[in-house]
């Protein structure tokens, strides 16, 4: 056994000699009531008066657990199918109430109320559901390892809220279909919770019915409990989902060129989701529409040796993606990319957790990673199966340990991963380790272009991971070394560096202002790392730092300075620049933000130190209740020897006018001009001098819930360059989906 391997063990043996402590949290009893409730926003039924009530007393943010300057009562019960929440939500001046019709988990800027509900009551991951004045809704999905939330998870539930003279108020009703728990048959069960409101003005205050524990990284440890749920019945958690797509396309290269098109397109799918009991729940997909409805936020890539990371949007592949979460990112499913079928099953039983999916892919292209950059493999037209497996053992709280295995494999092509991990937190301390090994076979259709070498028929090869964390109030610290050998693969995940060995340890000094002060917090952070090449060669040697503060207007500023020194091309080049961030929200209609950076970085292409300048202003509108427009701009120079590389501007421009809680109208415009100089290139340049591109969707939602949809909308594609000087379309499309979510009684 190699050392890495054996010094994960050695995490995991450790970790699991580990002890849980006794629970010694606030209980609240919740009755279990009979009754009809109707979700109108408007808690008047005499069922809320027998409801158990819950007073949220604490500012906890800015402020530190200090009393709460208005007013907020929750009311909680069950009646065996249900769980149903109500919330008064008192304001001194209803008119400052910031609310507005969104789309779903697009709240996040308004007043809203809502809860946090751990129903293992094992501080490892819980729910969060939130509705703001108007009813528009908000979910996610917490890990209670790292305190990330995703809010990629939708599940269905009922919401309304009605703003009055006095403030505004929530009711909430959540069927327990829609939650996983350990059903108990009679006992009583204990669930964790946070009821919360939190109220932007000139700062955005958190208000909570728990103290909020300083010095601990573990929140859903600090939660209260709710008892009660002995008669909870999750019902026939089954769920069928018809979907048809339509499309019709055309494409061309050249102005003058007729259009093409394969014709109209036509799909049908269905998606199956069974909870099997309330420790397992296993989804099904025959042909599904595994396109993307709403485009991806464009980057620029024009000075980078590394692939770029689009987040995950499609449903089959969002719900349960936290069951799969390691520190190595071995499980990135945006590499399936035309899926024709898929299974998932995901589950937890006590202290086991565990995961599964498989899907066949319709086509085959993979992340292939050095030590100085990465990029895609060519997209072979056949097929491949992608499989992931995963599970993990709580040993308590605080302590975990996990497997987890991946596959790709298609015709005389495979990667195989597999890999141990551990997890250890306490009182603001926090231990992780993994270890992964893979084995790969790799098609000749994956080899590069002459010169470049090819790739060796096999592979094989690992990576590791240490690393130890220390937050509190007040100061921060970390430490943490990593290595991939030369050879290791990860082609369901995105892993897009191997073949080295990185050092980090940083930390960071945070204060505190005092109730009412108008700078609220400030924090000097910064850390040091060094990475060298398998064989020893110097690769990247870094230092930065960064100050920020929050201040009025919940405005946000951060600077710093990064000086580096990078290996490319045979030689170490000495970089440096400086950055500085700034986001302010002077209104609830308006806000603003904008990313500064200037210095000495490399010009990859032509191997030389360069002067880059880049801008990143952006704003968002909110009109009337409905309408939002938001702007994000990317402007970057490149400059050397007397003048310009490139100049390069990218924006994404997007319009939704919400017209209800189920409809939405939304307009997405991306436009990028690129202008090179070509005689400062050390080889004859392939691009043209001038480059413009310009995409546009106009998409119409009509949303019952997260999966009873329609979707209608065109795409146009639009393109230019030193041929063709004036902007021509070179694809147009016109799109439908429709999809029902069929539940039996």
């Amino acid at each position: 056994m190699n050392f890495r391997a054996f010094a994960v063990l050695f995490v995991v043996a450790f970790l699991s000699s580990q002890i849980s402590y006794a629970d010694q949290k606030t209980i609240i009893d919740v009755p279990t009531l009979s009754g009809d409730v109707v979700i109108d926003g408007v808690p008047d039924e005499d069922f809320w008066s027998q409801a158990r009530t819950i007073e949220l007393i604490y500012e906890t943010q800015p402020a530190d657990n200090a009393p709460a300057a208005v007013k907020t009562t929750a009311y909680i019960a069950d009646n065996g199918r249900e769980v149903l929440l109500a919330f008064r939500a008192e304001d001194p001046d209803p008119s400052k109430i910031r609310a507005f019709l969104r789309d779903r988990d697009s709240l996040w800027s308004d007043d809203f109320v809502g809860f946090t509900i751990d129903t293992f009551n094992d501080q490892r991951r819980a729910y969060e559901f939130y509705v703001n004045p108007l009813g528009a809704q908000g979910d996610l999905i917490i890990d209670g390892a790292t305190g990330n939330e995703d809010d990629s998870w939708d599940g269905l539930w009922d919401s309304a809220a009605k703003i009055n003279a006095t403030g505004y108020t929530v009711e909430i009703r959540i069927p327990y279909s829609t939650l996983r728990f350990q059903q108990t048959n009679g006992v009583v069960q204990k669930w964790g919770v946070d009821f919360l409101r939190f109220r932007p003005r000139d700062n955005r205050y958190r208000i909570s019915n728990n103290r909020l524990i300083r010095g601990d990284n573990c929140y859903l440890c600090g939660l209260s409990k709710l008892q009660g749920f002995a008669n909870a019945n999750p019902g026939r958690d089954l769920e069928v989902t018809p979907t048809f797509t339509a499309g019709y396309a055309q494409s061309r290269d050249e102005p003058n060129l007729a259009w093409q098109s394969d014709g109209a397109q036509y799909e049908l799918g269905v998606d199956v989701k069974w909870g099997i009991g309330s420790n397992l729940t296993l989804n099904g997909t025959i042909n599904p529409d595994f396109s993307q409805v709403e485009s991806d936020q464009a980057q620029l890539d024009l000075n980078t040796t590394f692939a770029l990371f689009f987040p995950e949007k499609r449903p089959f592949f969002l719900e349960g993606a936290d069951y799969f979460s390691t520190p190595f990112n071995v499980v990135y499913t945006r590499s399936v990319q035309d899926p024709d079928y898929g299974i998932r099953a995901t589950g937890r039983n006590g202290k086991h957790t565990y995961g599964f999916f498989a899907a066949q892919d319709s086509v085959t292209q993979v992340l292939l990673p050095t030590a100085l950059g990465s990029g895609f493999s060519p997209r072979l037209e056949q097929e491949s199966l992608a499989a992931a497996g995963r599970y993990r053992f709580d040993i308590n709280s605080k302590t975990s340990i996990g497997l987890i295995s991946t596959l790709r494999s298609g015709n005389d092509y495979q990667n195989t991963v597999i890999g141990i991990d551990g997890r250890w937190q306490t009182q603001g301390h926090t231990i992780t380790a993994q270890w992964l090994t893979s084995d790969t076979e790799n098609p000749t259709a994956f080899n590069p272009k002459p010169p470049e070498p090819p790739l060796p028929k096999k592979q094989q090869g690992d990576a590791f991971s240490l690393g130890y964390e220390f937050s509190n109030r007040n100061w921060g610290a970390y430490v943490s070394h990593t290595s991939y050998d030369e050879g290791f693969r990860a082609d369901l995940g995105f892993i897009n560096q191997v073949d080295n060995k990185q050092s980090v340890i940083g930390g960071s000094r945070t204060w505190h202002g005092e109730d009412g002060a108008k700078i609220t917090r400030m924090q000097l952070r910064g850390d040091w790392d060094i990475t060298h090449r398998s064989d020893g060669q110097l690769l990247e040697r870094e230092l930065e730092a960064y100050f920020s503060l929050n201040g009025p207007m919940q405005s946000f500023i951060r600077a710093g300075a990064v000086k580096r020194d990078r290996f490319w091309a045979g030689q170490l080049f000495d970089e440096s620049w400086w950055s500085m961030y700034g986001e302010i929200t002077p209104t609830s209609r308006l806000s603003f933000s904008l990313f500064l950076r200037a210095g000495e970085q490399i010009d990859y292409r032509n191997a030389k130190l360069a002067d880059i300048v880049q801008i990143d202003p952006s704003i968002t509108l909110n009109i009337g209740r409905g309408i939002n427009f938001r702007l994000n701009h990317t402007y970057q120079k490149l400059s050397r020897d007397g003048g310009n590389v490139f100049v390069a501007n990218l924006s994404d421009a997007r319009l939704s006018w919400q017209f209800d809680h189920r409809q939405r109208l939304r307009l997405s415009l991306q436009y990028g001009n690129t202008i090179r100089d070509r005689f400062l290139y050390n080889f004859p340049l392939n691009y043209n001098d001038e480059v413009r591109d310009l995409s546009a969707q106009l998409l119409y939602s009509y949303k019952i819930n997260p999966r009873t949809a329609f979707y209608a909308g065109y795409s146009e594609g639009q393109f230019s360059n030193d041929d063709y000087p004036e902007l021509f379309a070179t694809g147009r499309a016109l799109f439908m989906k429709l999809s029902y979510a069929w539940q039996p009684e």
